[in-house]
Parts: C-alpha cells; sequence; structure tokens
C-alpha cells in the first residue's frame, strides 16, 4: 500500500501545469523572478508571452511594471511591445520608439537579432527590413545574433519566426529549417550551436520554427522536453542542468502550444 500510495502521490507531483509554475513566479511588484530572485522586466515580458500562448493570464497586472521599468535595449523594447500587447495595453510610444530605432539599410537596432524581433513586434516592418533578414543569412542556412557572428538555433529560428510572420516564404525558410535539422540530436533535441548539448530553449525555439513555416515539428522534439518537465511543473534547461527555470518554462511554453511569436491569436 505504501509504494502505491508514493506512485500515486509522484503522479499528482507530475500533474503540476507548467503554466502553473510560471503563474507562482510572479512577484508582489507584478514582475517575475527567478528561485531566490528579484523582478526583472526581460524576464516578466518572456513570462507574459509564455502564459499568453497558454492561455493564461497573469495573476495581478504586469503593465505598470513593465512600463515603469527601464528598457536596456532594442530587443528588450521589442519584447516590452510584444508582452504589453499581449496585455492588451497601449503600446503605440512604444511602438513609435522601436520605428525610430529603424537604420537605412532595415536592420532595427544594430543586431540581426533585435532586427528579427523588431519585425515581430512592428507587424509589418517594410520591404528594407525584411531584405536585410534575408541577406543576413549564412551559407550554412543559418543567422547569428549579430552581423558577421556564428549561426545558432535560436537566432535562425528567431528569423524564420519573423520572416514568416511578414510573409516570406521558400528558399530562405527551407534552407533556415534545413539549417535547425542539421543541429538536431538523434534523441530530437536541438543543439544551440555545434557541439553543443541539446537543450530545452534551442528545442522549442525550433518547433516554434517548424509551425511558422507550415510544417510538421519532429515528434521527437517533443519526447526530449517531456522527461526535462520537474514534478513542480518547470522545465530542466538540459538533462545535465537545472538553471533560470522560470525563462526556461516561460520559452518552452509557446512551443508545447504549438504558437510561433508573435502569438497572434
Amino acid at each position: 500500500m505504501g509504494v502505491k500510495l508514493a506512485a500515486v502521490a509522484a503522479a499528482a507531483a507530475l500533474a503540476a501545469a507548467p503554466a502553473d509554475y510560471l503563474a507562482a513566479r510572479q512577484q508582489a511588484d507584478g514582475g517575475f523572478a527567478e528561485p531566490g530572485g528579484r523582478s526583472d522586466p526581460a524576464l516578466t515580458a518572456w513570462a507574459v508571452l509564455g502564459l499568453h500562448a497558454a492561455g493564461r493570464a497573469p495573476g495581478r497586472s504586469p503593465v505598470e511594471y513593465l512600463r515603469q521599468a527601464p528598457i536596456n535595449d532594442t530587443t528588450d523594447l521589442a519584447l516590452r511591445v510584444l508582452s504589453l500587447r499581449a496585455l492588451g495595453a497601449d503600446v503605440a510610444e512604444l511602438t513609435a520608439r522601436l520605428e525610430r530605432q529603424r537604420r537605412r539599410d532595415g536592420r532595427i537596432g544594430t543586431l540581426v537579432n533585435s532586427t528579427a524581433w523588431g519585425a515581430l513586434a512592428l507587424g509589418r516592418p517594410g520591404a528594407a527590413t525584411v531584405r536585410y533578414l534575408v541577406r543576413a543569412q549564412h551559407r550554412s542556412g543559418g543567422w547569428s545574433w549579430m552581423p558577421r557572428g556564428a549561426p545558432d538555433s535560436n537566432d535562425t529560428a528567431a528569423v524564420i519566426q519573423a520572416l514568416r510572420a511578414s510573409g516570406v516564404r521558400g528558399r530562405p525558410i527551407r534552407r533556415g529549417l534545413s539549417y535547425l535539422r542539421r543541429l538536431t540530436a538523434p534523441n530530437g533535441g536541438v543543439r544551440l550551436a555545434p557541439g553543443r548539448e541539446p537543450d530545452a530553449q534551442s528545442t522549442a525555439w525550433a518547433i516554434q520554427a517548424y509551425v511558422a513555416a507550415g510544417a510538421r515539428p519532429p515528434a521527437a522534439a517533443f519526447r526530449f522536453l517531456a522527461p526535462l518537465r520537474r514534478p513542480d511543473g518547470s522545465y530542466r534547461y538540459s538533462r545535465r542542468y537545472t538553471v533560470t527555470p522560470t525563462l526556461v518554462t516561460s520559452q518552452v511554453l509557446p512551443a508545447l502550444a504549438r504558437r510561433p511569436y508573435p502569438l497572434s491569436p
């Protein structure tokens, strides 16, 4: 009887939903934090987007926290727009601020990464920005964080989602997905870069890229994620490491919901 009760208790613990874990990480000021940490605006934006993808609203509104928190860079600004929009808040002022960071070559901010997230936040980023992102693709099919940097799976997945949200189809998308496949391990997990251990976030990004491209995500990717879920509902970063569970869970939730950014209805 004791063994059976223990098994029942273990099963009940495993039933904790990732969205429940994430909701419990909200602090009194409306922001979200890692265990033992303080509210962080970037983490709060990710948590809002993760909960939104899961069909959940935060227990208390983080709108004022996100409006008052400092914005560090262009990517942070774009994430702030996406998260506040998900909360139903007015983002006209922030969107105008983001528009002012567009450059003549189409870049939004200084990075490939900031351009991808800026495009996702703006919705209609313009032809120059789309051309910039397409031209930033490496011969390998991947995209980098910054101009002339080494490509990685996360930025590749983000650019695929940005291009698809802008209506781009065809060769750039196919090449990007091929790059992600080359970074996929036999166990279905996706590596950030060649030689790295597969991790939950990279796998989640890849799933979203497949969905954005209209392709079926590999079932093995979901099988890889399944054992990374902890009894409290959070996700491990990888099979070896448990770090930043609030951030990891925030970024896994949209993939589980099969919803690419910008998380349109």
